[in-house]
């Protein structure tokens, strides 16, 4: 156990503290290279202690603008974790590299990862970039999160939909009229489509099939 480690596994208590590992990974990116994070990242990713690998996951995160294998372990190996908490932290760290290379840029990287063969990856774009609307590029241009997102409504896993539906309900509170349109342009002839739709219009006058 390396003395980073050590310090983490005195500091970080039993109980879950979210809070507590996004700051500290927050500490060591603000003071270590991304070289750094992204060594530190791995090794404790190798940790049998949950909240030691979350630290290490924000850390690849924040690594990855400088180091593509750091995103590439984030979309292969993290997206396996069989914890649902890793899984949040992934969908942050996802967030943390997009708004480093800023969200127009990470448009493609967006894309690649909703239309991943792996449920938690696409999870992991859809849940971190909420709310979408109010992150730049997409505050300027919410038609474009709307798109993005609503061509994910057939998504093969609950899991997904569920994830697509709520971060379209959070983009129809600024956007109402935009959701509105899109909804009715909608099929829903599927049973997980009209999930979807119940999800996103729950603050709108619609029908509510």
């Amino acid at each position: 156990m390396n003395e980073y480690q050590q310090y983490l596994a005195e500091l970080i208590p039993e109980k879950d503290s979210l809070k507590l590992v996004k700051n500290e990974a927050k500490k060591y990116d603000q003071s270590h290279s991304p070289d750094d994070c992204f060594e530190m990242g791995m090794e404790l990713y190798q940790s049998d202690n949950f909240q030691i690998q979350e630290v290490g996951v924000f850390l690849l995160g924040y690594a990855a603008h400088h180091n593509a294998s750091a995103i590439t372990f984030l979309k292969n190996t993290v997206s396996q974790h069989d914890s649902w908490k890793v899984q949040e932290i992934l969908a942050m760290a996802f967030d943390n590299h997009c708004k480093i290379i800023g969200y127009e840029a990470a448009l493609p990287l967006i894309e690649e990862w909703l239309n991943s063969d792996c449920a938690n990856v696409r999870r992991a774009a859809s849940e971190g970039l909420r709310v979408w609307t109010s992150r730049p590029y997409f505050k300027d241009h919410p038609q474009i999160a709307i798109r993005l997102l609503s061509a994910h409504r057939e998504d093969q896993s609950e899991y997904v939909r569920k994830s697509i539906g709520n971060a379209l309900r959070d983009i129809s509170k600024k956007y109402p009229q935009m959701i509105s349109e899109e909804l009715r342009s909608w099929d829903l002839s599927s049973a997980g489509v009209r999930q979807v739709y119940k999800l996103a219009g729950r603050f709108l006058e619609i029908d509510k099939r």
